[in-house]
């Protein structure tokens, strides 16, 4: 595989009130917002956007195929995808045909990232039982991925009903659709991954990232066991991440929306706050998040090449709510700066 190194973003269209002075925008402000944000990706030549589901108060990205559509016509080039698709809690022909008519749209740049999510909010929403999370998954994967190779699907299975030789429309511009598997750090989802064949998107959003490369070797592993060439499917890291002129300014910037974001899923959770010199430990070179200056953000994307041999980097640049022109700003950096250090630094 020697395509170029991806580099892109990924966001919840997070619309909670500004740590800073508590004012929030509207809604409609912020959509806007966040496809001016794409738009600008797409100029400064990222790679790829995704937009996560989630069904809570502080997110807008219910559906996030419908702000990916408005964005695909607003760009050129930069993937599409999601980040992830809710798959266990969702109708895997709703989704297949959702990001088929993206495909077409955008003139086949349309990518699924399907994932379990991380929050439990759309189970009971469209009536679901927490309690078969991994088996809704398991099953509805397998269709998703009929979906995507076959115009007509004969499929059965226990938690939908049944096709019968029917066609599912419109079919994608691409041959096959690219669909991804998210994993959040559990063996038998990388191991599902590369049995299925598809490429893998690990999340990395605490400890050391490290800690994740054996996970990277048992899904090249697993793909050389059945057969495949464990260098024919990409690996995308997913992390969180600010970037601004300085290491201080991104630290200054950053650290109130991350521990307002942080602190109030800690307290749902059970976790303790997060204080400032625990946030700028976790921004070390080792750490998970890629806060920083452009030259920072450079050598910790080589230092996890290095381990991981992997082929995309998505960021979370809004973790908690940080203002539309700093967040501009960093777009501007990861585009113009870091992601053309990283790809000649990797091509030499």
């Amino acid at each position: 595989m020697n395509a170029p190194f991806e580099i892109g973003l990924y966001s919840f269209v997070e619309n909670t009130p500004d740590p800073r002075t508590g004012k929030q925008i509207s809604p409609a402000q912020r959509m806007r917002e966040m496809l001016e944000e794409i738009e600008l990706a797409d100029q400064v030549g990222l790679d790829a956007f995704g937009i996560g589901e989630h069904h809570r108060t502080e997110y807008l990205s219910s559906a996030p195929a419908v702000i990916l559509a408005a964005a695909a016509a607003r760009t050129q080039r930069i993937h599409l995808c999601s980040a992830v698709s809710v798959l266990s809690s969702n109708d895997p022909v709703r989704v297949f045909q959702d990001f088929a008519t993206l495909d077409l749209i955008s003139n086949g740049r349309a990518e699924i990232v399907a994932g379990r999510g991380s929050f439990i909010e759309s189970f009971p929403l469209f009536g679901y039982d927490l309690d078969l999370y991994h088996d809704l998954f398991a099953e509805k994967i397998e269709l998703l991925l009929q979906l995507r190779d076959s115009e007509y699907v004969t499929w059965s299975g226990e938690h939908r009903p049944a096709l019968d030789n029917r066609g599912v429309y419109p079919r994608p511009l691409q041959k096959l659709l690219p669909v991804w598997i998210a994993v959040g750090g559990t063996p038998q989802s990388v191991v599902r991954a590369a049995e299925l064949g598809v490429p893998l998107a690990i999340a990395i959003i605490g400890g050391a990232w490290e800690q994740f490369a054996p996970f990277v070797r048992l899904y090249r592993d697993v793909l050389s066991e059945v057969g495949r060439d464990p260098q024919s499917l990409p690996v995308s890291i997913n992390s969180h991440g600010f970037i601004a002129d300085d290491s201080r300014a991104a630290m200054d910037i950053a650290w109130p929306a991350f521990s307002s974001v942080m602190d109030k899923i800690g307290r749902e959770r059970g976790w303790s706050p997060m204080s400032r010199s625990q946030f700028e430990a976790t921004c070390t070179p080792r750490g998970a998040n890629f806060v920083g200056s452009p030259q920072q953000i450079v050598d910790k994307i080589l230092a996890q090449h290095s381990i991981f041999g992997h082929q995309r980097l998505l960021l979370q640049l809004t973790v908690g709510s940080i203002s539309h022109a700093q967040v501009m700003r960093a777009i501007e950096l990861l585009g113009t700066v870091v992601a053309p250090a990283v790809r000649t630094a990797l091509a030499g």
